[in-house]
């Protein structure tokens, strides 16, 4: 999303971060290094202990890479435990563990593929919820639809040949295999965006009036999924959500006294321990809570009765029964298909994804003592996320990848900005996905604790939506109609098809399921109508918001004219060779046409 720093802590899609006017000083930790082609006057500014291209001591990458972990696992692991119900795995536990490792490996993969070729820039890559609508409407789809839990036992009754195990596995896998070919050719859309330059037209046309509806109606068209694991325990969920709240924001501005070797003696330092972790001990305390209410039988044994979910002991075999380590490997779940409903669907969710990943780029460099990235930069990092949602794809994540917010915002607060902490995490994040046991675990997390966890991050989705509303005139009649209307429809339409199935009858199967899926994609819906309305209905470039919005976006200034930190490791002298490479606009080497004339 297109947000300035101050924003971006302040609204990032994790509820983990305070406000960024009382930033705490680690520079107990370590001195910190100079760094004279990223300009000390940006590293005045933020005062960071490390800048992009600083190499922290080994142990310090591992500690500081396993805190970005932590900050992203929240949003990684909500994907795969909202698509388990649509994929009908919801009860198969091991396909739960193969799926949440595969998804942490590929995350891990593709940080390391941004952060050395791409954008090169800290910023972590992982699982996104805009990719998360299209999916749900992919898998609405009739033909789609899960058997009937009681299937069965009907079949056991009828004498008929029951669902065995393969049977059981191919259903599931024939959905997910769906996903990854609409992933997969929407994301070539995204890889040709990036390289051929058009990044830069296409956002000419986009603005705060296209981007509110289209992410606001993500976190909206999500309440049903986040209301069904509330409702296995309203207690358990709002004790979720009551410690999210108390960590991120009463305990927010409350610094933890921890103890740092140093120098050759221990010192104290404060941390904002609260800050950075509290959706993590959020989850956590009420998954104790949990454990203990089921230790001493306190919540009930019949499955039937309310309450049960909340038990910690539902999913145990999940743990034992898992491999201790499970290598995912490209096409595990078999041949990803192709449908143009799917593809045409997903590019929704495309779109939405380059333009959030694009004001992340510019808030992360300024967090990171970097100067703007510039448009080689941008256009490279988003193919390189293309590349990345391909590799999800042929992976089989069930989601494609884009920027994380909230690990951005956390580097305003940590204030390391090191390109090798965040190469770490990715490290970390294929190790641990290796690992298959440690997927293996998240699915003991009770409903009611996920349901909490969710009502939070989605109301913050919806929340950052808004947020760009600020760029806009808001007491004009032709705002709030483009807004209303485009929001509203993105609700009604939906909500409307799914109610009535079957109402789309062209003739022609393939164009019914275009726009079925179409139409049942909330921020489609939401993005297109504010696309249209806002390119056709006559309003100034200051009324619509357009100029303040992309000057808060590149807030900050060419602080340096150094702009190496962007350039693609051990090329540049090749590149400089041939003048070719100057016309690729993808290449450090690229110059525009202005620039062309003037040399």
């Amino acid at each position: 999303m297109h947000l300035t720093t101050e924003e971006k802590i302040e609204l990032g899609l994790h509820p983990v971060f305070g406000d960024s006017d009382d930033q705490p000083q680690l520079t107990d930790i370590a001195e910190p290094h100079n760094n004279e082609s990223l300009g000390q006057t940006m590293d005045q500014e933020i005062d960071l202990v490390y800048s992009l291209n600083d190499r922290p001591a080994w142990y310090l990458c591992i500690l500081l890479g396993f805190q970005h972990y932590v900050l992203a696992f929240g949003g990684i692991i909500a994907v795969p435990l909202i698509l388990a119900e649509p994929l009908c795995i919801a009860d198969n536990n091991e396909a739960k563990s193969q799926l949440i490792s595969t998804i942490f490996f590929v995350s891990g993969l593709c940080t390391l593929l941004q952060t050395t070729i791409g954008i090169r820039l800290p910023i972590l890559q992982g699982a996104t919820f805009n990719f998360m609508t299209p999916t749900l409407a992919i898998l609405a789809l009739p033909k789609w639809q899960c058997p009937v839990p009681d299937a069965h036992a009907m079949q056991l009754k009828n004498g008929s040949t029951p669902l065995t195990g393969e049977k059981l596995d191919e259903i599931w896998m024939s959905r997910i295999c769906e996903i990854q070919g609409a992933i997969l050719v929407a994301s070539l859309f995204q890889i040709f965006l990036g390289f051929s330059g058009l990044v830069g037209f296409v956002l000419k046309y986009i603005g705060p009036l296209t981007i509110a509806p289209t992410i606001n109606l993500i976190g909206l068209s999500l309440f049903i999924e986040a209301g069904k694991k509330c409702g296995s325990h309203w207690g358990i969920a709002a004790l979720t959500v009551g410690l999210i709240l108390l960590f991120s924001q009463y305990l927010s501005k409350v610094n933890v006294p921890m103890f740092a070797y140093k120098d050759r003696k221990w010192k104290v330092f404060q941390y904002p321990l609260f800050k950075l972790f509290s959706a993590l001990f959020g989850m956590c305390g009420a998954w104790l809570v949990c454990f203990l209410l089921t230790a001493f039988d306190v919540l009930p044994l019949n499955s039937t009765e309310y309450g049960f979910s909340a038990r910690t002991d539902i999913n145990l075999n999940a743990v034992t029964n898992s491999p201790w380590f499970h290598m995912p490997y490209p096409g595990q779940w078999g041949m990803p298909t192709v449908s143009l409903s799917s593809v045409l669907g997903m590019m929704a969710g495309v779109l939405a994804s380059t333009m959030e990943s694009i004001g992340d780029y510019y808030a992360c460099a300024r967090l990171s003592g970097a100067p703007p990235p510039p448009t080689h930069a941008i256009n490279r990092g988003i193919g390189v996320e293309g590349i990345g949602c391909v590799l999800a794809a042929i992976w089989g994540t069930g989601n494609g990848t884009t920027s994380f917010s909230q690990n951005i915002a956390a580097l305003g607060i940590t204030k390391v900005g090191s390109r090798l902490v965040l190469q770490t995490t990715a490290v970390l994040m294929i190790f641990l996905g290796v690992f298959g046991k440690f997927g293996a675990v998240f699915i003991t997390i009770p409903d009611p604790v996920i349901g909490g966890m969710f009502l939070v991050m989605f109301g913050m989705i919806a929340a950052v939506g808004i947020s760009n509303l600020q760029y806009v005139d808001l007491n004009s009649s032709r705002n709030l109609l483009i807004l209303g209307f485009s929001t509203f429809s993105g609700l009604v339409l939906p909500t409307w098809f799914h109610s009535n199935p079957g109402i789309i009858d062209t003739g022609v199967t393939e164009l019914d399921q275009v726009i079925i899926v179409l139409l049942t994609t909330h921020m489609f819906i939401g993005g297109f109508l504010g696309f249209l309305l806002d390119n056709t209905i006559p309003g100034t470039e200051k009324e619509r918001g357009i100029n303040s919005w992309q000057e808060k976006v590149k807030e900050g200034g060419n602080v340096s004219s150094d702009l190496s930190c962007y350039d693609i490791p051990f090329s540049n002298r090749f590149l400089k060779r041939f003048k070719c490479f100057q016309y690729l606009p993808f290449l450090p080497t690229y110059k525009t046409s202005k620039e062309r004339l003037s040399t």
